[in-house]
């Protein structure tokens, strides 16, 4: 199910803009429709009425949680399952925030990356990216949404955007706290300026080699580290957040001298934030995580030469953490695999 096309249904019941606010806003927020001064049945009209048990019943089915593995940081990830029997992976974050998925599968195929290994199944609607922050609220309060599931947010766009706008009109989520996460489609810079909600944006740079991010992001646009970072030097300025750029640290592939030295040089005064993330290993992956303690210097380094630079351990290392291996491991029947922090 789509937004919009929900909303057109109950327009065609008689519903105003403001009856379908309402009830759309009613379940973003799992608040139920009997909060508030007045009740909806109230004031709705008769057809509406009548048909909202129906489209509760609806949007409860759009996604359900399959199982749930909590980790010793306070994540949580969840396997969800959708109606077609298809099922994607969410992740409860520590400080209020959940990860969403954006795609069954994706087609860019990061050679470090667990969902990219099959390919793409399908898209997810928009009523199924906002059922999974809704399960999450289900489970504890969600004041931020990252679009960094599985997926390919660029090569979903309308359905995300709708998602977005939804999250950030009547979802009570700031607009800042709605990040779109992408490799670098060209289309992104275009559509994300136009919309009514602008969403902070994450890129995924994980190397300044043109040569290495095409053999690491193989069917990525062909946007050259540079000039990815000066489209989102450009969203930065328009929207007043910092862009965060992602670097999966690979021991031995991307944690050398000659990179960092290229990351001073690409990101210096720049507004952005440069997010480090010791890879979290994959099962049949040859990529390895470097050690804590490397990862550490690596960005106390770069901090001393002004490169804003956060070190996350991330979410969920101890309960299939990266991106794709929860469902893999359901597919094919088996339990998570446990894995620990480097020392």
């Amino acid at each position: 199910m789509r937004i919009e096309s929900l909303r057109t249904r109950l327009r065609a019941l008689g519903a105003l803009p403001l009856h379908e606010d309402r009830i759309l806003r009613d379940w973003v927020r799992n608040a139920g429709h009997d909060h508030g001064r007045r009740r909806p049945m109230d004031f709705l009209p008769k057809p509406v009425r009548e048909a909202l048990p129906q489209i509760d019943q609806e949007l409860d089915g759009l996604a359900r949680i399959l199982s749930t593995h909590p980790a010793e940081d306070g994540s949580a990830r969840l396997l969800v399952g959708l109606a077609d029997g298809q099922t994607v992976e969410s992740v409860l974050l520590p400080r209020d925030g959940v990860c969403v998925s954006s795609q069954v599968g994706c087609a860019v195929g990061c050679r470090f990356c667990m969902t990219g290994q099959g390919g793409l199944i399908r898209q997810v609607t928009s009523g199924e990216i906002v059922a999974q922050v809704v399960l999450a609220r289900r489970r504890r309060p969600v004041k931020k949404v990252v679009f960094m599931g599985m997926g390919e947010p660029a090569h979903n766009l309308d359905n995300v955007m709708e998602a977005i706008e939804l999250l950030g009109v009547e979802g009570n989520i700031a607009h800042k706290n709605l990040v779109f996460s992408t490799v670098g489609d060209p289309r992104v810079f275009e559509r994300l300026p136009a919309g009514r909600v602008k969403p902070a944006l994450a890129l995924s740079l994980h190397t300044t080699r043109p040569t290495l991010r095409e053999k690491l992001l193989p069917r990525a646009p062909r946007l050259t580290p540079r000039e990815l970072v000066e489209e989102g030097e450009r969203y930065a300025r328009l929207t007043g957040y910092p862009i965060q750029y992602q670097w999966t640290l690979l021991e031995g592939v991307n944690d050398g001298q000659d990179e960092l030295d290229a990351i001073v040089e690409l990101l210096r005064g720049k507004y952005a934030v440069l997010n480090m993330i010791p890879y979290n290993a994959n099962e049949g992956l040859p990529f390895q995580r470097p050690g804590w303690d490397k990862a550490h210097a690596i960005a106390a380094w770069l901090f001393e030469r002004g490169i804003l630079t956060k070190l996350r351990d991330s979410a969920g290392q101890d309960v299939d953490g990266g991106c794709g291996q929860l469902r893999a491991r359901a597919l094919d029947g088996a339990q998570p695999v446990r894995l620990h922090r480097t020392a």
